[in-house]
């Protein structure tokens, strides 16, 4: 600004002089003073408005940001990690007014602490507030019980086995709810692949019969996943089972993230909670959302790349915000849909990856490296134990467990190479192992049974019981609160019949919050010997020839003895057939006992001397085979799955395929009035399923059509071991049953009425074409008529509808009920109108509307289903536990007979014999698909070393077959 500009308005002062020269004079001289002292004052003034203009942009560029934002900029990259005072915590976030407290007296503790082998031989624990506030030894005095009076409930455990609660890494319970209904469904999102945002809480249904099962079978604590559709599947969350007062899903979460209940008011100053999110590789996304595996995983960087930029303009606004300066954003830039995958980045969430194959855990570790994110665990996880160094090379220090399954495998492509061993083999290469239940594909009331078959199959126990408690716990990061017996963590404890690792361990009760969750239990004895830890097999050279064969290692014979005689010896026990093809005790030693078979007949039970002379007065070979103290006792039979009709289940190229439903569905014009459908004429032998079955003691299977309506054509008896169906004794009886099916559904059948109706003009319209032959035959009573139903009033109108054809033609029709879910309901009437039954599942669930009133047994009631037919003299077998109404995913099972004959006898409290639990799952099955006692009794023997088929000490060494002449050494 120039001095003309500065005095525009007044101008310059006028100045007294005393003459015109002398004036000018003056007037010019002071003109320059003039202009000096007005180029002074503009200097001033300008350099007194620089000065302001200075400080007035230093103030400009110090912005004050509000509280709340400046601490989420501070937390952003904090660890979650219980606050620092939790240990110290007097009573639970959980606790309910007016819980009493509980002392447990005399407990044997499995802690979980050193590596799940510290174990308390005699304790007391004191239960308050929700927590573990003491252990003590049994009996000492201690200060801690100072003060509780009359209110202090006393539970002694003489002497039970007390762990903590089971944790559940991968369930689906109350999103993919029971008895399955519409509308009652939401794992599973179709409105786009990576889809973080969801919540699997959003859709958890209060209502879901599973909720008591589950604790009845011990399980406190579950991480409840979306389903597997998706690439990113949306975010998971950890419930306990108890039912509250406030009864919804929000009261059942166990430290949820902060933001849950009030996103608007989190306090960032407090340390974070883990989130969980739900990841899914290979064929399910695929199958899905018609993509290859090269579309996932871009789905996945591509969602990974928008969270990354995302994090990336929060970091630069953060780190300018906490110095005060001002930045680009108006805001935290935020965004509700990728929040929680910006989290993964910065370590936050626990990511649960449902991937199987070498390829998709490859391509999972290299996303984990490339976006700098840890992996908590790869789900299923079906061939990590192939490739451990794969999964060691995952970003981050603490490396993925594997949650997967003990057997369950084969039901797709990606599953087909899945090993027994695997649990052990990882255990081995030092990762973590967690046994899930994928519920209910196993149901998780039951999932303590898959950390007792990876024990069998060599996981040591301690590992084995960590995988099913206190590994999960810590993969969820909640090791500091569940999964230990120690003090100060939530009282979620189990006090079990049994040693849990023992086959039927049984919950007496199940404390939650230090809440006790069953009312007036039921429980069995059991012996001594069912308290200590099972003793196992030796499966290493099984175990490496795993690995050795990629997962597909040789399952046939060693040796087949067809000529020479064999000499089995340390024999501990025989079990033969009588007349009637029913398992007999023959001879039990505590004594060398020795065994001696030409041809696959038993010719002799005695003394070695006695059993080698048949050899030598035949000069003959022979082979002498050490048992060690196993036995010998008629191979079971397999009935339930579709086995022998396929080699993947899910796998279109490797199945027999569904049959049309005769009746109803829109035919073929050649099926109209064509042929009835035999099983028999679809046959695959030497599948993994039926050699891992006879490997098992399963030496025989009946299994009808593949079906999916009412016609369900004709069953054929088979043996598992055969190499093909021409072998000799490979097909024992080509037509075994007449089957139907008939039940309520939601895919189109029609009513209950209508399908009982064609049974009825069926069993009384006479038929010279193929289907009246076989109807016939049913009606002369050659042949029985098997229905596969679960609900009780259509139990009850097939015992009507039995009795009005029978007296209406004369005839004395044979009928049998699988699947039989309520059966029970009607166990008097089954048995006056001479109905058996065949329990398929064996262990009941209500898996939909038609099979939702289950007799539980022990602890939720006093008799199993089977024990209760069985008190009312109805003809019971054992079935194959299915995974709900599919029977092609289930041929896996077969192989677990054994197991479920165990479950059944320890739950039956010593209302089995051997000799009874031996016949449910073979010469009564036999009987009740109408096997005759003449080719009952030329069945198959097993031979088991270490003790007999139904200890987890045996493992099956030999197969005797009469009707192929032959001994198998396996």
């Amino acid at each position: 600004m120039s001095s003309k500009g500065l005095w525009a308005d007044a101008g310059p002062p006028e100045l007294d002089i005393g003459n015109r020269n002398g004036k000018k004079a003056n007037l010019k001289t002071s003109r320059v003073l003039w202009r000096c002292l007005a180029g002074a004052a503009a200097y001033l003034l300008l350099s007194n408005l620089w000065l302001k203009s200075q400080t007035s942009s230093r103030r400009d560029s110090i912005v004050t940001y509000a509280p709340d934002v400046l601490a989420r900029c501070a937390s952003l990259n904090a660890t979650p990690s219980p606050p620092a005072n939790f240990h110290a915590r007097k009573t639970s976030d959980r606790f309910q007014e007016g819980t009493r407290p509980t002392l447990i007296t005399n407990a044997k503790v499995w802690t979980g602490d050193e590596e799940g082998t510290r174990v308390l031989d005699c304790a007391d624990i004191l239960l308050d507030h929700g927590l573990v506030r003491w252990i003590g030894n049994c009996g000492k005095p201690s200060s801690a019980l100072d003060g509780y009076g009359s209110e202090l409930s006393i539970l002694d455990a003489s002497g039970a086995w007390l762990t903590p609660g089971i944790v559940d890494l991968h369930s689906h319970l109350a999103v993919g709810s029971s008895p399955s209904l519409n509308g009652a469904e939401d794992g599973n999102s179709l409105k786009g692949s990576a889809q973080p945002w969801l919540r699997s809480l959003d859709g958890l249904n209060t209502h879901d019969d599973a909720y008591a099962l589950a604790i009845a079978g011990g399980v406190t604590t579950s991480l409840i996943l979306p389903g597997s559709a998706n690439a990113i599947g949306g975010q998971a969350f950890v419930m306990k089972w108890r039912p509250t007062t406030e009864r919804s899903p929000t009261s059942m979460l166990l430290e949820p993230p902060l933001d849950i209940l009030n996103a608007s008011s989190v306090d960032h100053s407090a340390p974070p909670r883990w989130r969980h999110m739900k990841h899914a590789c290979g064929e399910n996304p695929s199958r899905v959302y018609g993509q290859t595996r090269m579309d996932t995983f871009w789905q996945f960087r591509k969602a990974y790349d928008t969270a990354r930029q995302l994090k990336e303009r929060q970091d630069l606004f953060c780190s300018k915000a906490l110095k005060g300066e001002r930045t680009d954003e108006s805001k935290f830039p935020d965004d509700l849909q990728w929040e929680a995958l910006v989290d993964v980045l910065r370590g936050r969430v626990k990511v649960q990856t449902h991937c199987y194959e070498a390829v998709d855990l490859d391509d999972f570790v290299r996303l984990s490296n490339e976006f700098q994110f840890p992996v908590a665990a790869f789900h299923h996880a079906h061939e990590t134990y192939l490739v451990p160094e794969v999964l060691k090379r995952a970003y981050g220090d603490v490396k993925p467990a594997s949650a997967m399954f003990a057997a369950f495998s084969r039901y797709k492509r990606e599953s087909y190479r899945h090993s027994e061993f695997a649990p052990r083999i990882l255990n081995d290469n030092g990762l973590r192992v967690v046994m899930k239940s994928d519920h209910s594909a196993i149901v998780s009331r039951y999932l303590l049974h898959e950390a007792q078959q990876a024990h069998y199959y060599g996981l040591p126990p301690n590992i084995a019981l960590m995988s099913v408690i206190t590994t999960p716990a810590e993969v969820m990061g909640l090791g500091h609160r569940i999964g230990y017996v120690r003090e100060g963590h939530d009282a979620d404890l189990v006090l079990w019949d049994s040693h849990p690792l023992q086959i039927g361990a049984t919950p007496t009760q199940v404390f939650i919050d230090g809440i006790p969750q069953l009312e007036n239990p039921y429980h069995v004895h059991k012996s001594p010997e069912m308290q200590e830890t099972p003793m196992t097999p030796n499966f290493d050279k099984e175990a490496s020839d795993a690995v050795k064969h990629v997962g597909l290692p040789p399952l046939e014979p060693t040796s087949r003895i067809s000529d020479d005689f064999v000499v089995f010896t340390n024999v501990s026990a025989v079990w033969t057939r009588d007349a009637l093809g029913v398992p007999q005790v023959q001879d039990v030693h505590d004594n060398d006992l020795a065994v001696a078979v030409h041809k696959g007949r038993i010719i002799n039970i005695g003394s070695f001397k006695s059993c080698s002379r048949f050899a030598e007065d035949s000069a003959s070979k022979y082979t002498v085979v050490d048992i060690s103290g196993g036995a010998i006792s008629p191979g079971l039979v397999s009935y339930g799955t579709s086995l022998g009709l396929q080699e993947i289940g899910m796998e279109a190229s490797t199945t027999d395929g569904t049959i049309y439903d005769l009746a109803f569905d829109d035919v073929p014009s050649a099926l109209r009035d064509g042929p009835i459908i035999k099983a028999v004429d679809g046959l695959q032998l030497s599948t993994r399923d039926e050699l891992l079955a006879y490997r098992a003691g399963v030496t025989s299977a009946i299994t009808p059509p593949i079906q999916s309506g009412f016609f369900g054509g004709l069953s054929v008896y088979f043996s598992t071991g055969a190499e093909h169906s021409l072998v000799k004794g490979a097909v024992i009886k080509d037509v075994a049953a007449f089957h139907v099916s008939i039940g309520h559904s939601n895919s189109g059948r029609p009513s209950v009425s209508t399908q009982i109706g064609v049974l009825r003009k069926l069993l009384t319209l006479s038929r010279n074409d193929d289907h009246g032959q076989h109807v016939a035959n049913v009606m002369k009573g050659e042949i029985p008529l098997v229905v596969d139903v679960h609900s009780a009033d259509i139990i009850a109108s097939l015992i009507s509808l039995k009795k009005e054809v029978q007296e209406s033609t004369g005839s004395l029709l044979k009928m049998t009920i699988t699947g039989a879910t309520e059966a029970h309901i009607l166990a008097k009437e089954l048995a006056e109108a001479n109905v058996g039954v065949i329990l398929n599942p064996v262990r009941p669930f209500p898996y939909f509307w038609d099979a939702r009133r289950i007799m539980p047994g022990p602890p939720l009631s006093q008799d199993s289903a089977l024990v209760h037919l069985l008190q009312h003299n109805v003809t019971v077998g054992l079935g194959v536990m299915g995974i709900g109404t599919s029977t092609q995913i289930s041929a896996w099972s077969a192989r677990n007979t054994r197991f479920d004959v165990s479950w059944a006898m320890a739950e039956a409290g010593g209302y089995l014999s051997k000799s009874e639990a031996i016949a449910i799952a073979s010469s009564n099955v036999e009987k009740l698909l109408g096997i005759s006692p003449d080719i009952a009794q030329d069945g198959d023997f097993v031979v088991t070393s270490g003790a007999d088929l139904f200890d987890l000490q045996s493992k099956v060494v030999a197969v005797i077959s009469p009707r192929r002449e032959q001994v198998e050494l396996l």
